[in-house]
């Protein structure tokens, strides 16, 4: 479904993604770990169409998509949830949620299906995006790119910042969402949440894969978890 190849990304002179490579299989969910820094953001924005690879290959369902802009990508079935949730300020949960929804190719995600995921939203269905705690803005955004009926989910730290109680409401969704079979992609630097939610990791070091593994198989090599994980 996805394959990174060989992927180098720039911020100016800075050398941020030295050779990233890495694969997402179609119902499968994969993580990206590692510190502050690391180059996990920078990977999706890249993947995302903000910042373009010098080189490296983005390959999508067969389609090379390194050079497509951030619109273009999206349409092609990608639903992206940013580090900043990116919520409409001024418009009402609902209206977050429908503005740029559309019928997907393989199955449909609708507004019923948002409230049955989210009640919390449903609730709160008339408050404006401002309005919102940052748990409640967080469910809004993952919601609104599900009503995009996307194949791939992608995620960037969906668990930063927010109480334990919303964090296991989170990893709960993530799951609901991974076993209906949807392709999950996500960032997180909480490797509790990653282990909860992905089959299969890629942990990054200044810019490179470090180590790639199964959940059972990151558990178990220590120097690795104490080295590049913090956990």
């Amino acid at each position: 479904m996805l394959r990174i190849e060989n992927l180098h990304a720039y911020y100016g002179l800075a050398h941020v993604l030295q050779g990233v490579s890495l694969d997402v299989k179609p119902g499968e969910a994969v993580s990206l770990l590692g510190r502050n820094g690391a180059g996990k953001t920078t990977t999706l924005l890249a993947l995302m169409g903000y910042l373009k690879p010098k080189p490296g290959v983005i390959e999508y369902e067969g389609r090379d998509i390194s050079r497509l802009s951030p619109w273009r990508v999206s349409r092609l079935g990608l639903g992206y949830v940013p580090q900043e949730r990116g919520v409409f300020a001024s418009l009402s949960v609902r209206e977050n949620l429908t503005v740029a929804a559309r019928r997907g190719r393989k199955g449909l995600w609708t507004l019923a299906d948002a409230w049955r995921l989210f009640p919390r939203l449903e609730e709160r269905r008339d408050n404006r995006g401002n309005q919102l705690s940052g748990g409640e803005q967080q469910m809004l955004a993952i919601a609104r790119a599900l009503l995009l009926n996307p194949s791939l989910l992608v995620l960037d730290e969906p668990s930063e910042g927010l109480a334990p109680l919303i964090v296991e409401e989170i990893i709960r969704t993530l799951r609901d969402v991974r076993d209906n079979g949807l392709s999950i992609l996500i960032v997180e630097q909480n490797a509790r949440v990653a282990f909860a939610v992905a089959d299969r990791h890629y942990v990054l070091s200044k810019g490179a894969v470090c180590y790639e593994g199964a959940t059972a198989d990151i558990r178990a090599n220590e120097a690795v978890v104490k080295q590049y994980l913090g956990v």
